[in-house]
């Protein structure tokens, strides 16, 4: 909270010299700042006060910054950019930060970039890049110290004291045989308190798990969750040492999933600019709006289908969101509870049908008890109780049907290879309220005919 407050002061001074014409108070409130808070305040900025924050940044501070940035706007950025200048911003940049920039860029630009790298540079870049962004291979940085189990601890703290610098976030280093293959870890804590004249192959710990490149991002965010990792390495198919993943990787990975989690539900990506130009978000935000849009119609066709019944029965049309809304509201939460599971590796095909039958009997017993409720009031209000005894029931039917629903579309939506939390509520929210208003209507028909 103290931190928001703090980013809306400077906010508001940049923007209050920005109108002054002042940017000498603007560039002495940014050198202040820590890369990451001037990231935050270029995209809490409108567009033209952006450009102009960014052009007061030296190319330093800028590379840095860069890797903090969302998206949207850093491929802003990224596109004024000449090859030759993001070329230079490799030397600053972790190797998984910088191949992160390249995948913003078009392929003819990255190439670019790329050629105009060093021979080392552009081997250890083009490793990352060679897997997938959110794979282990994607998130992990080649800068590694590695040992051989044949070393003396003393030989190998004769060898950190020459490098007189080690990698952010080393906690162990990794040993490796004659042909790289992974074999273990040495702890840093176990090399400063060892005898020196032991080898690195008597004290590391064998049983350390290496992660194969191909892992998903959210495994190996997963096993460091599990096994309170800092970090870890980073293996191919034939075991041989590519790099390691760090504890801020996957912090971010963690982000981004939970920012990706809140945003689908509403069609958003979760990269989106706040201020980005209202064109670009016109386009971004159009498609899921057009499907929701056919979705209603489908709804509306089939209260449609009813209309002389709702033409005789007037109060049918003020208790039908009743309906739809608890229906919704139910399947939203056992959709919510199963995407969350099928996440952390809670749900798969043995315990699919136990969660389904579970889900029908927590509706089944919900829709019991606010049925009762709903046709209380609805007999009380509209002195009809065959009105109350009909929207308890076709209550009851809606939560069940998006109890179901809600438990087996996740897993139909993944073998469809559409992502459950974009797509799920849409389709969620189309089966509640065209079920609910169909068996609602449906029974009212039959009731009052």
């Amino acid at each position: 909270m103290l931190q928001n407050i703090e980013l809306q002061e400077k906010l508001s001074e940049v923007i209050r010299q920005y109108g002054r014409g002042s940017l000498v108070e603007s560039r002495h409130l940014l050198t202040s700042m820590r890369p990451p808070e001037i990231a935050n305040l270029l995209e809490s900025t409108p567009h033209k006060v952006r450009w102009v924050l960014w052009g007061l940044l030296q190319e330093d501070e800028e590379n840095q910054v860069l890797q903090h940035l969302h998206e949207d706007v850093l491929a802003e950025f990224l596109e004024s950019m000449h090859p030759k200048r993001l070329a230079s911003a490799a030397e600053e940049l972790e190797t998984d930060d910088f191949a992160d920039l390249l995948q913003q860029l078009p392929d003819t630009i990255s190439d670019q970039v790329l050629s105009s790298l060093d021979a080392r540079d552009r081997a250890r870049v083009e490793s990352v890049l060679s897997y997938p962004e959110d794979s282990a291979g994607g998130l992990m940085n080649t800068d590694t110290i590695t040992v051989r189990p044949r070393h003396a601890i003393e030989i190998v703290l004769r060898y950190l004291r020459l490098q007189q610098d080690m990698p952010d976030t080393t906690d162990a280093l990794i040993v490796v045989n004659s042909q790289d293959e992974y074999v273990g870890m040495l702890p840093l804590a176990k090399l400063l308190t060892s005898n020196p004249t032991v080898t690195v192959g008597e004290v590391m710990d064998r049983e350390a798990e290496a992660i194969p490149a191909r892992t998903t991002d959210t495994d190996v965010a997963r096993m460091f969750s599990d096994q309170d990792l800092i970090s870890a390495p980073v293996i191919d198919g034939n075991g041989r040492l590519l790099g390691r993943i760090t504890i801020d990787d996957v912090v971010d990975v963690i982000i981004e999933d939970a920012d990706e989690a809140v945003f689908a539900r509403a069609g958003l990506d979760s990269d989106e600019d706040t201020f980005a130009p209202i064109i670009k978000s016109v386009k971004n935000r159009a498609f899921w709006l057009g499907i929701n849009l056919l979705t209603a119609f489908l709804a509306a066709s089939v209260i449609n289908i009813f209309e002389e019944t709702i033409g005789k029965v007037v109060a049918l049309a003020i208790l039908m969101p009743i309906v739809a809304s608890m229906g919704g509201i139910a399947g939203t939460q056992t959709l919510t509870l199963v995407i969350r599971g099928l996440a952390l590796g809670q749900i798969g095909r043995a315990n699919l049908v136990y969660l389904l039958n579970r889900e029908v009997l927590v509706a089944l017993l919900n829709g019991i008890i606010l049925a009762a409720a709903v046709a209380a009031v609805a007999a009380f209000a509209f002195q009809d109780l065959l009105l109350g005894s009909v929207i308890a029931l076709a209550m009851i039917i809606n939560l069940i049907v998006a109890g179901i629903t809600g438990s087996l579309l996740p897993s139909i939506l993944t073998k469809l290879k559409v992502d459950p939390a974009i797509a799920g509520g849409v389709v969620l929210t189309t089966v509640t309220d065209v079920t609910g208003f169909f068996v609602f209507l449906g029974l009212a028909t039959w009731a009052y005919a």
